[in-house]
């Protein structure tokens, strides 16, 4: 029973609830009907798999033993999960004393497209609309995750320290469904919070208002969508200017607009793994840089008529060091990256991706890298233009000297290894990928 991920290149809607209960009751009697509101309303989405130590199909048979395994003294929690699309990740935890009594849920589900039906937002609104009056509290709100980023949340813009000790405190952002507890309705007033100009706006039994701002919440980027949020954050805030917040609101639309990837294609599948780990809210403004730039030319030839000349005493034990010194990169990286075994173009872009996706250059010591991962790099670089692309190695005795004859040319691998691991920068700057993809073009 494998659950089905969540994808890293979709937004999804992200519920972030914080209810209250009674931690003096059995806890059958308190979380026994925030399954049945579940099981109600969750529809296509309804969980399949529940979590406690281990992953058992879902049934209330199976939350229970999940609960019995995961109690603790003081917290305890739950985790919901789905086998096929759509896919859902729930965590439920419960809080006991003598820390505050608390009921936190965190949901999200893919893809946001799934919310494009106004009946199944209609659904989903009860849900949380019955979780709001059996589990009261101070806050929750359902939205996109990408654009929920962007607003700053959790913090809003205040230190970690502030945001915990303060949580949801104010009217920082209006989210596409929001419940207000009775503390914050009352710091804005009822009348002006009940008077919201919204989709729905009501009242719960504890004081709490419920509050969403527009039908449906998969085109929460669209103009109306924002305009509503906008007048919705603008009345609830009267000290913010509307201009300012719908302005605000549509640079956060913009910044989320799908953009075409036009990368250098000596570069392109390197960019795109580099883009596929950008935060989603991040990830359109990526592309947009990345296309815009270009790796500069590789500097690291000359013309073969220009070669320096072998000046060690046995080229072959020269080249039998350097085979050497790049099975150290695959020492190092064949867990991680399967593919440097096969020293290929493709293992080159593996290579280059995972000393990005590490830092490399930051994470180590600049003189272990210089003293071991430079020669490493080199000499596996050198192999791959050896092997596949038919080049000949040209010892030196001084390693940043050494060449390979690729046709016109001949390429200095340990320079190039040399300029690729100065920065993380210098990691998409001097890729290996590109050098190669430069020599291959050359090769003739």
């Amino acid at each position: 029973m494998k659950e089905l991920e969540l994808s890293r290149r979709e937004d999804s809607l992200v519920l972030v609830f914080d209810g209250a209960f009674d931690p003096r009751a059995a806890w059958e009697h308190e979380l026994t009907p925030l399954v049945q509101f579940l099981e109600e309303y969750a529809g296509e989405w309804m969980p399949e798999l529940v979590s406690g130590k281990r992953r058992r199909r879902y049934s209330r048979a199976a939350i229970r033993k999940c609960w019995e395994e995961k109690r603790g003294e003081r917290t305890a929690s739950l985790f919901f999960y789905r086998t096929k699309l759509p896919a859902l990740e729930m965590g439920t935890s419960l809080t006991f004393p003598p820390l505050a009594p608390e009921l936190n849920i965190l949901l999200e589900i893919q893809p946001l497209s799934l919310f494009a039906d106004e009946a199944r937002c209609q659904r989903f609104t009860e849900l949380v609309r019955a979780w709001a009056s059996r589990y009261p509290g101070t806050h929750a709100a359902a939205h996109s995750l990408a654009d929920r980023a962007l607003a700053g949340a959790p913090s809003f813009g205040r230190d970690e320290r502030r945001s915990r000790q303060d949580g949801f405190d104010q009217i920082y952002e209006v989210s596409w469904l929001n419940v207000f507890g009775p503390r914050l309705v009352e710091t804005v007033g009822r009348d002006r919070m009940l008077s919201t100009p919204a989709h729905r706006v009501e009242s719960l039994p504890d004081g709490s208002v419920l509050l969403v701002t527009w039908p449906t919440l998969a085109d929460f980027a669209s103009a109306p969508a924002r305009e509503a949020q906008a007048r919705a954050h603008a009345h609830l805030r009267p000290d913010l200017d509307l201009t300012t917040v719908r302005r605000t609101l549509h640079a956060r639309s913009a910044a989320l607009a799908p953009v075409e990837p036009r990368f250098p294609s000596d570069v392109a599948p390197l960019l795109a793994r580099v883009v596929d780990r950008a935060a989603l809210h991040e990830r359109q403004r990526q592309i947009a840089d990345f296309n815009d730039w270009s790796p500069p030319a590789p500097e690291e030839w000359r013309p073969a008529s220009a070669a320096l000349p072998s000046d060690v005493e046995d080229e072959e034990q020269a080249r039998a060091h350097y085979r050497t010194l790049a099975e150290h990169l695959v020492a190092l990286f064949h867990t991680k990256v399967p593919s440097v075994l096969e020293a290929t173009p493709e293992s080159l872009t593996d290579v280059d991706f995972q000393f990005w996706r590490e830092e490399f250059p930051r994470v180590f010591q600049r003189e272990h890298i210089e003293a071991h991962a430079v020669p490493a790099v080199g000499a596996y670089l050198g192999q791959v233009l050896v092997h596949h692309l038919g080049g000949q190695w040209i010892p030196r005795r001084r390693m940043e000297e050494a060449q390979v004859l690729v046709g016109e040319r001949v390429w200095f691998p340990f320079a190039r290894a040399a300029h690729y691991l100065g920065s993380c920068q210098s990691l998409l700057d001097f890729s290996l990928t590109q050098l190669f993809q430069v020599a291959a073009r050359h090769r003739r």
